[in-house]
């Protein structure tokens, strides 16, 4: 998962605009649309079950899926909130705020939708360039961020709890359509 640098962040002069979720990608069973401020609560205790040590208050959820320079999205299948993320954009850059899928619905190309879903949300906002950091020790995540185009571009040392690095990730949104073969893993 992605953490965003907490502090101030600029507020973009963007649309409100929103990209029209294609359901249709995402695999039999799911659903997805834009979060809402009911959405808090699962939101917050995903968040808190996956990431104990980095969870982001739920202030903090309610002032970024609140804020209109902030793209979130929700995945549910049976009536549970089973994945989400988060994106902003300024100026000319896209930043990957958060994602999170539940366990049990891992490798079914639920993570790949959302990142895609952000890329397009950018592109929107008139970003030209993605970041995102990556927990050096989350082999998979960055196996998927590598697989859509993403490379390395530096690291944050300590950045997460507990001393663990960041991996500053960096994709070049001009380059065309997002890459959606390959593994998900």
């Amino acid at each position: 998962m992605t953490r965003p640098s907490i502090g101030p962040r600029p507020t973009p002069s963007v649309s409100d605009t929103e990209v029209p979720v294609e359901s249709e990608t995402l695999p039999a069973g799911y659903s997805a649309r834009t979060a809402e401020l009911d959405d808090l609560e699962a939101v917050h205790e995903l968040e808190s079950a996956l990431f104990p040590e980095d969870a982001w208050p739920i202030d903090m959820f309610l002032a970024e899926i609140s804020h209109p320079a902030r793209r979130y999205t929700v995945v549910e299948a049976g009536g549970e909130l089973i994945a989400y993320s988060g994106m902003m954009a300024v100026a000319d850059t896209g930043d990957v705020q958060t994602i999170a899928v539940r366990p049990g619905h891992e490798g079914r190309g639920i993570g790949r939708w959302l990142m895609n879903r952000m890329h397009e949300q950018a592109r929107a906002m008139g970003a030209e360039t993605m970041m995102l950091e990556v927990r050096a020790d989350n082999p998979r995540a960055q196996g998927l961020y590598t697989v859509l185009g993403y490379e390395p571009i530096h690291e944050r040392r300590g950045y997460y709890q507990g001393g663990v690095d960041a991996v500053i990730m960096s994709l070049d949104l001009r380059a065309g359509a997002d890459r959606t073969e390959g593994s998900n893993r």
